[in-house]
């Protein structure tokens, strides 16, 4: 039964959170940008039972876990309601607008929204900050570590950089204002844990400096609105080979990405989703060929053309 409202902080909230694309190819486990054109829902409700639990979970994805501590949604807002427990129990119903293993960030994006709700509830809220924290539980529940390159853009919005994981460090990177980003998911499974389970646990010295290299040329392109350096910095040479063969026809899609003059071209996340920079006006020939490319491969695929804007979670009712 759902308690009377407090006089203080919401008795029900509803927050959006987008997907995002994470890694950004040289940023891996760090970088991350928003899309904000779509994402999950989560409506919070106070209730006089203690604890979490989650009442519903609807949309493009049904089949999760119920049991809080086992969906991403309900981890995370454990944290927050044990960091600090606010005196009242916690109902989540989430509303999935992001396929499951898609590469675009729906488990970061539940997480985030969760807290985002739950936090509207309470008499006095966290941080921005202490919510990117609690978010990461329910992030671990899905891929089995602690990462905030999909946390970060799906909370704060637009291009993100976190440093550090039990002390993180979030920095918005401003993305020049003639860039758009094709989005193309392909209609396949691709699960976390498998993606990040056949990568090698070291790096080759040559590939560590050139890496280091891209990232660095890479934001200070997007600071100095220099599309040229962002060019040639836009190369992943460490994760994205290894992930290559997971995704039926990536090789052909990057290349017909860049050949119809996208500034680069790289998977989103651990995938199958892929994303490419491109200018506004390059934008339609760019997704035609990704589309295409993966259509000759056997797979149909969804896509949006998105411009990177710091827009982030919020309360939508």
């Amino acid at each position: 039964m759902s308690s009377p409202a407090p006089a203080h902080g919401r008795s029900v909230a509803t927050a959006f959170a987008p997907a995002s694309v994470g890694n950004v190819a040289i940023g891996f486990d760090i970088l991350g940008f928003s899309i904000d054109a779509l994402g999950d829902r989560v409506t919070a409700r106070r209730t006089a039972a203690s604890g979490v639990s989650i009442r519903a979970i609807r949309g493009v994805v049904q089949d999760l876990p119920l049991e809080a501590a086992k969906n991403t949604a309900g981890r995370a807002v454990i944290a927050l309601h044990d960091a600090q427990p606010p005196g009242f129990g916690i109902e989540l119903e989430v509303d999935k607008g992001i396929p499951l293993a898609s590469g675009l960030g729906g488990s970061a994006a539940s997480a985030v929204a969760a807290v985002v709700a739950a936090n509207a509830l309470l008499q006095q809220p966290r941080s921005q900050l202490e919510l990117l924290q609690y978010a990461m539980h329910g992030e671990a529940v899905a891929s089995g570590s602690m990462h905030v390159d999909n946390i970060a853009p799906s909370l704060y919005g637009g291009l993100v950089l976190t440093v550090g994981i039990e002390h993180p460090r979030v920095k918005q990177i401003p993305v020049p204002s003639s860039i758009r980003a094709v989005i193309v998911h392909p209609h396949m499974f691709l699960s976390t844990r498998q993606a990040r389970a056949i990568l090698k646990g070291s790096v080759q010295m040559a590939d560590f400096v050139w890496q280091t290299a891209n990232l660095a040329g890479f934001i200070s392109g997007c600071y100095t609105n220099d599309l040229d350096m962002l060019r040639e910095s836009f190369e992943d040479v460490v994760i994205e080979h290894q992930r290559a063969a997971l995704i039926p026809g990536f090789g052909e899609v990057r290349r017909a990405a860049l050949a119809a003059r996208a500034i680069g071209c790289s998977i989103s996340g651990a995938g199958p989703t892929v994303f490419a920079w491109c200018l506004e006006e390059h934008a339609p020939a760019v997704r035609e060929a990704m589309v295409l490319e993966f259509a000759r491969h056997g797979l149909q695929a969804d896509h949006w053309t998105i411009s990177i804007e710091p827009f982030g979670a919020r309360v939508i009712g």
